[in-house]
This record gives C-alpha cells, sequence and structure tokens, in this order.
C-alpha cells in the first residue's frame, strides 16, 4: 500500500458507509442480531469492489462460526491473485461491522461501522478474548503505565493537558468487573463516563481534542483493541494493551493465533505496526465524532472518519448518497 493509499482509504470508506445504511434501517426495532447481520452482509458485498488481494484476520469467528467476514476469509475484487493480468496489493483487514449493536437496537448513542487494513503481518490477530486497555491521547502517551496506579496515570494525563484531575473524564464499560476501577477513578477527583458498548468509538475520542474524553481504562475485547490502535496510529494518541487469561481453554487460543507472551505490554505500534495504515468508521447513531445515518426523500446523508498513516491524513467526510434519478436538494 502506497502510491495510490489515499484513493484506497477512499474505497474502504465505501465499505463502512454501505454498512452503516444498512444497518442504520434496522436502528430502534430492538433487534440486535439484525442490526448485526445487515452490517456484515453488506460490508462483505461491498469489499470485494475494493481493488486488492485481502484477508479478514480480525472478523465475525473462525469458519465454522459465521458465513461470512470470518476470520482468514479472502475478500477483494483480485482475491487469490490478479484480474486481467493486473497483480493486485495484499491487504490484511480488521473489521467490526457494527460496534455497538445493542446501541444499534436501542438508538443509544455512539454505534459506528469499523474496519482497519494494513500490509500483510501488519495487525495482531488477536482472538475475541479479552485485554486490559489504557487509550490516550497524544498529550500524555509517553507517561501512563498499564503497571501504574489509576492515581498516577491520571495525574500524568492532567499534566500532560495542563489542567487538573477533577477536569478529566475517563470512559469505563459499565461492567460488574471495573467497580473496583470506578472507585479508583472517582477516588481521585476524575469524573467517570459510563457506556454501554462501543470502546473503540470512545477510544478515538480520547484521541482527539475537543471531544470531552481524556482517557479510556478497563477491560474489554481484544480484537477492537487492535482495530483502535490502528486509529492511534493515525491520530498520534496510543493504547497500551494487556492480554486477559482467564483459564486453560484461553492460553491454548492465544497460542493457535501465535501469541505466547501474555505477560506483554502492547502499544499501538505493537498492535498494528508498520507506516501503511488505514482506518475508516462510518457513524449509524448519533455520536461524539461523527453524526448518524440520515434518510430523507431523495437520499440518504452519512457521517465518516476517515485516516491513513502514508502520507498522514485525518478526513471528517460528509456524504450525501443520490437516489437514482433524483434531483436532490443540498441540506446543511
Amino acid at each position: 500500500m502506497h502510491a495510490d493509499e489515499t484513493n484506497l482509504s477512499l474505497e474502504f470508506l465505501a465499505v463502512v458507509e454501505q454498512a452503516a445504511i444498512a444497518s442504520a434501517r434496522t436502528m430502534g426495532r430492538g433487534d440486535a442480531h439484525a442490526a448485526d447481520t445487515a452490517a456484515v452482509e453488506a460490508m462483505r458485498r461491498q469489499l470485494d469492489h475494493v481493488p486488492i488481494d485481502g484477508t479478514i484476520v480480525i472478523g465475525e469467528g473462525e469458519r465454522d462460526d459465521a458465513p461470512m467476514l470470518f476470520i482468514g476469509e479472502r475478500v477483494g475484487a483480485a482475491r487469490g491473485g490478479s484480474v486481467n493480468g493486473r497483480a493486485y496489493r495484499q491487504v490484511d483487514i480488521a473489521v467490526d461491522p457494527l460496534e455497538g449493536t445493542s446501541l444499534c437496537s436501542t438508538g443509544a448513542p455512539d454505534a459506528i461501522t469499523v474496519l482497519a487494513a494494513g500490509p500483510g503481518g501488519s495487525l495482531l490477530h488477536a482472538p475475541d478474548l479479552y485485554m486490559e486497555k489504557l487509550i490516550v491521547g497524544s498529550h500524555s502517551k509517553h507517561t501512563v503505565s498499564l503497571d501504574l496506579p489509576v492515581a498516577e496515570n491520571l495525574a500524568a494525563v492532567a499534566r500532560g493537558l495542563e489542567r487538573k484531575v477533577s477536569d478529566l473524564v475517563v470512559v469505563v464499560l459499565d461492567r460488574p468487573r471495573h467497580a473496583t476501577l470506578i472507585d479508583d477513578i472517582r477516588a481521585t477527583g476524575a469524573r467517570v463516563r459510563l457506556i454501554a458498548d462501543g470502546d473503540i468509538a470512545a477510544g478515538i475520542a480520547a484521541a482527539v481534542s475537543g471531544s470531552g474524553v481524556h482517557a479510556v481504562m478497563g477491560t474489554g475485547a481484544a480484537p477492537e483493541g487492535v482495530i483502535t490502535a490502528a486509529a492511534m496510529r493515525c491520530l498520534g494518541g496510543d493504547i497500551q494493551g494487556r492480554l486477559v487469561v482467564r483459564n486453560a481453554d484461553e492460553e491454548a487460543r492465544y497460542a493457535a493465533m501465535g501469541i505466547t507472551d501474555l505477560k506483554k505490554v502492547y502499544t499501538a505500534s505493537d498492535l498494528a505496526t508498520g507506516d501503511d495504515l488505514i482506518f475508516a468508521a462510518t457513524g449509524v447513531t448519533d455520536g461524539t465524532l461523527m453524526k448518524g445515518v440520515r434518510f430523507f426523500g431523495d437520499g440518504i446523508r452519512t457521517s465518516s472518519l476517515v485516516m491513513q498513516t502514508a502520507p498522514p491524513v485525518v478526513r471528517f467526510i460528509d456524504t450525501i448518497h443520490v437516489r437514482s434519478n433524483s434531483e436532490i436538494a443540498i441540506r446543511f
């Protein structure tokens, strides 16, 4: 992925846009499975129009568990080789077709469709298990550590932002396992924003000034940690992650994917390596950084974030998808 990186990032934009549009049609209907299925099917269809020879390295599960976007599936217009004698680049792809299925089904904020891509071997092949995470923006990425107490990490974040700890907002997944973490954060004077789902969206917000989010802490899914790492590489922030091993079966699953050092603290550069990374996300419901999909009589409007590392570009993109044979009136 080199000279036409910008064009490829826009190809991936279309993938997350179509997934968002499909899942948004199920928004608020109370059916999380239908929302996820719509996103998966739309994302898989659009991926076959992207001029790549792609491999899903983080997706919907192993071959026996998912009909499409499973780990190891080949995707792209040239999957498996070349088209008309032209060789296409080989790309590893990590997808979360709908982050926040429950958010979409209830109409709650921050449901997104998301994808990260890079050259072969650039994305850690993380099984669908847990990872302890600490996500911050560029202001404090060299001063925090998963091995430090919560109070020390938040003091470092506050110093980097030149504000008081009591000014900070820390996002935490609302799970019983985080009870002690939440108490520790509140004891510092910082404020906690509990979310039901969607720590990729929260992680991105922590690396964008003015979002109102200053850090993300807690344990969440490891695959989402890898996707977040790609976003951090584009935004200059960082994620520190340590894989969680609860039993021998999980240890075997890590080993099967080539992960043997289970005490390692990964950074964004460990989880998403190399200099040719792409990240794309589209809002399904209204969120901190992106609006949700909006349907109107002669078109559909989407709000997306598309980023790449080579050359470094961050795009907030507002798109109007005009219906065929429509005379559209542009609305701001």
